[in-house]
């Protein structure tokens, strides 16, 4: 039965009571799906927490038809994907991406993985284990407990209240009560009544819907089930709230019986409140030197319930002015309550809206489709905006640590607050248009006939040495705002820094991409007055294998030591001088002749000299080199970064491939059957254009030596792996990988970064076809010789780890 439908978008309920949502955009290179089972941790028994967690993590276990290395994760790796699920409080989310050529054999495996996992009780056991270090890592993590302990002021009959992570001791595999429990929960509300299926895609409506029918037919028919009842947010606590993180401003809001439209009220808000725009709050608290960013957003919401987090994270002069600065969140919180109707930020939403379903990818729309994302703010979500700011007072407030003030403190003096202005690059604004001559340094990437609307350029400035952060934090804090504006309007605008290299990458909507780049180098080079007092670094990342990840590109380049973050440089002079010494170079995608004109003219004025000399390739280490990162955290991490040893189309291809082959097995031997933690990967990096293999791991129990002891013992067997590999797998495994490497199946981004990593490397703009006629050349003996190179170039290598050297071949980092 038909709900609804256009010519782009269709609601149906099938046969077996599967709700579909379905969505064709013929811009996408890829499509998606996102699997919404009604039911998670809130639903599940008290007795068994953590159950429905569990489940999700079983299913992806293998099935008898798709066992675990055909299943639905080996296969979208295996051409180059994503996939990944989720548990919430009352949702379990299952979703994925992939080229639309074989979309369907990944649907096909989502649906039998969910109507028929294997369940069987050695797979618990070891997954049980996953889910224990998890556990470990979330009671450590700072910023996950500090979420937790948010909610210890709601009821204390609320399931919020309670533990839902699931743990070794929560989870008893051999009670044959627990698999009665988990085997109900499954059956209960893994069915097509319980479940709403989107997908997005660049085929054909009548396709989509046939593709919803085959899943609607492969998963479990049954009815909608009953969830759990829902208790009421607010009523006895049950025990004092901790105490408030001293960095952070919490003003947090429970709020049961919400109207309709609190959904979309919320977004709405969200935006709002955390622009930076001149005359909002957190330019305001910014100006004043009280605050690093400001979010809102629902901790929790379901039915008619929120837990609104209204969260400033204060420097320390905002943690001297603590109750000023809150005193001043709700001052403009009650002057954006003043308006009647928001109705030009509501057009402003729309045309927002409007431009994110231009520009996002296929993922990202599935997404929105789940949450039931809507592109304008409805006037019943108006209604319940009006309802929610009532209730944001502060009598109201439920934050750990807050409460509500007798007597508000008196305020700095500030400018009155203003609405957020016109987004200027929404709306066609007038461009730079002025002739300018082809500059040879800016370099035009592959060509591409059907090119769609969008567009990327990616700028560098070769430096006279790397020891400039205080300069490019500067510098960072004052494109914030430009990136916001930016985002908007459907470009990511990323500034970077890599060893002597800054790095400005737009990527988006071409058509105001130019007037961005503008605006950008006026802000390289005229910083905003209150970015020179925001040139510190940010706060340091809590897990640490992420953490590792921030700072290997630097230690890959042999730049074991951090770049000085002078701040005695920290004035225009300094800045000048910096601009007139550097050189710059970059490549553009997406462009023809006539477009270029706007963005030739930008360039004309770029900081710093053109110059087409600045492709240094990458210099090996001549020993293996291991530093150790002190992160705070009893957890330990290790990266390995294992370069190839030339630049060459072949040994890049062969590292492309050899990641391919070993993603799945090594996150079979060193996650599953050694259960070492839930953090463990390998993927294809390229560093400056060198190509390389990439390995990580986090293990709460396993120290660094140990990771590295069973890391070098799994690549050891590399080659004999390679030399029993079945050649029809080894086929499609080429196959895919060619695939993956075709324009038609990649993201602007992911084509600009293709792009951008082998013009450093030395190759021409025809570098991607040139990678898929070699991937043509591939064999085993090739790959089993480039497993034994890969071995023998293990003088190369670079660890990052939270644990000291191990010996060996390994030398620490001086």
């Amino acid at each position: 039965m038909t709900e609804s439908s256009d010519q782009s978008r269709e609601s149906l309920v099938l046969a077996y009571g599967l709700r579909v949502r379905l969505r064709h955009e013929p811009r996408l290179r890829r499509a998606a799906a996102w699997l919404r089972v009604e039911a998670g941790s809130h639903d599940v028994d008290a007795q068994w927490p953590g159950l429905a967690h569990f489940l999700e993590h079983l299913v992806f276990l293998g099935t008898e038809r798709f066992p675990r290395e055909q299943g639905l994760m080996a296969f979208v790796q295996r051409h180059g994907g994503q996939v990944n699920a989720r548990t919430s409080e009352r949702t379990t989310d299952y979703f994925f991406e992939l080229p639309q050529a074989v979309f369907g054999e990944g649907l096909e495996r989502l649906c039998d993985m969910l109507a028929r996992p294997r369940l069987a009780i050695e797979d618990q056991q070891r997954e049980r284990e996953v889910l224990h270090a998890e556990f470990i890592a979330w009671s450590r993590d700072a910023q996950a407990q500090h979420l937790f302990r948010l909610a210890g002021g709601v009821s204390a009959r609320h399931p919020l209240r309670a533990f839902h992570a699931g743990n070794r001791d929560t989870l008893p595999v051999a009670s044959p009560e627990f698999q009665q429990a988990l085997h109900d929960f499954h059956q209960r509300y893994y069915r097509t009544g319980q479940m709403t299926l989107q997908l997005v895609g660049p085929q054909p409506l009548r396709i989509l819907a046939g593709l919803a029918r085959d899943a609607d037919a492969a998963l479990a028919a049954g009815p909608r089930r009953a969830n759990a009842p829902v208790e009421t947010l607010l009523g006895d606590p049950g025990e004092a709230p901790p105490a408030s993180d001293p960095q952070r401003l919490n003003l947090l809001f429970a709020c049961d019986s919400l109207p309709p439209g609190t959904d979309e009220a919320l977004r709405f808000l969200e935006l709002w409140a955390g622009s930076a725009h001149p005359g909002g709050l957190l330019a305001e608290l910014r100006r004043l030197g009280w605050a690093q960013s400001l979010s809102l957003s629902p901790l929790y919401q379901y039915a008619d319930q929120a837990l609104v987090n209204f969260e400033v994270q204060l420097t320390e002069a905002g943690q001297q002015s603590r109750a000023a600065a809150q005193a001043l969140c709700f001052d403009w919180l009650e002057y954006f309550q003043s308006h009647a109707d928001w109705e030009p930020l509501r057009e402003e939403y729309r045309l927002l809206r409007s431009r994110q379903s231009q520009t996002e990818g296929a993922l990202e729309l599935a997404r929105r489709l789940a949450h039931g994302q809507l592109s304008e703010l409805p006037d019943e979500a108006v209604l319940a905006l009006r309802a929610l700011l009532e209730r944001f007072t502060p009598q109201s407030l439920l934050a750990p640590g807050a409460k509500a003030l007798d007597e508000p403190p008196r305020l700095p003096p500030f400018g009155p607050w203003r609405m957020p202005p016109r987004n200027r690059f929404l709306r066609g604004q007038c461009r730079p248009t002025q002739a300018s001559p082809r500059i040879a340094a800016l370099e035009q990437g592959e060509h591409e006939p059907n090119r769609g609307l969008e567009g990327a350029v990616h700028l560098r400035w070769r430096l006279a040495n790397r020891h400039h952060a205080a300069l490019w934090h500067m510098l960072d804090a004052s494109l914030r705002r430009l990136g916001e504006e930016a985002r908007q309007a459907g470009v990511q605008l990323e500034f970077s820094r890599l060893g002597p290299d800054w790095q400005l990458r737009l990527c988006g909507v071409r058509e105001p991409l130019p007037a961005i780049l503008e605006q950008a180098v006026e802000l390289l080079q005229r910083p905003t007055p209150e970015s020179w007092r925001q040139a510190s670094p940010p706060p340091r990342q809590q897990v640490p294998i992420r953490e590792l990840l921030a700072l290997w590109p630097e230690h890959g380049l042999g730049h074991h030591r951090p770049a000085r973050n002078d701040s005695s440089e920290l004035h225009p002079e300094a800045l000048q001088r910096l601009w007139q010494q550097a050189r710059w170079d970059g490549l553009v995608l997406g462009f023809d002749d006539a477009d270029r004109l706007a963005l030739d003219a930008v360039a004309a004025r770029l900081p710093g000299s053109a110059s087409n000399e600045l492709l240094q390739p990458s210099i090996l280490p001549d020993r293996a080199t291991w530093s150790q990162v002190a992160c705070g955290s009893d957890e330990h991490a290790l990266l390995l970064w294992c370069p190839a040893p030339s630049l060459s189309i072949q040994d890049d291809v062969a590292w492309r491939a050899l990641a391919q082959l070993l993603q799945a097995p090594f996150y079979q031997r060193l996650r599953t059957e050694l259960q070492l933690g839930y953090a463990v990967f390998s993927a294809f990096r390229q560093l400056a254009g060198r190509p390389g293999l990439l390995f990580g791991v986090q293990s709460p129990g396993s120290d660094c030596a140990a990771l590295w002891g069973h890391i070098a013992e799994f690549l050891e067997a590399l080659p004999e792996r390679l030399a029993q590999w079945p050649g029809t797998s080894l086929r499609e495994q080429c196959v895919a990988l060619a695939d993956s490497l075709d324009g038609g199946n990649l993201g602007l981004t992911q084509r600009l970064e293709m792009q951008w990593q082998g013009r450093l490397a030395g190759h021409s703009s025809d570098y991607s076809n040139m990678l898929r006629e070699w991937v043509g050349q591939l064999d085993g003996p090739t790959l089993v010789e480039a497993a034994h190179r890969l071995l023998d170039s293990q003088v190369s290598w670079t660890a990052l780890a939270t644990g000291p050297c191990p010996g060996g071949s390994w030398y620490e980092a001086v």
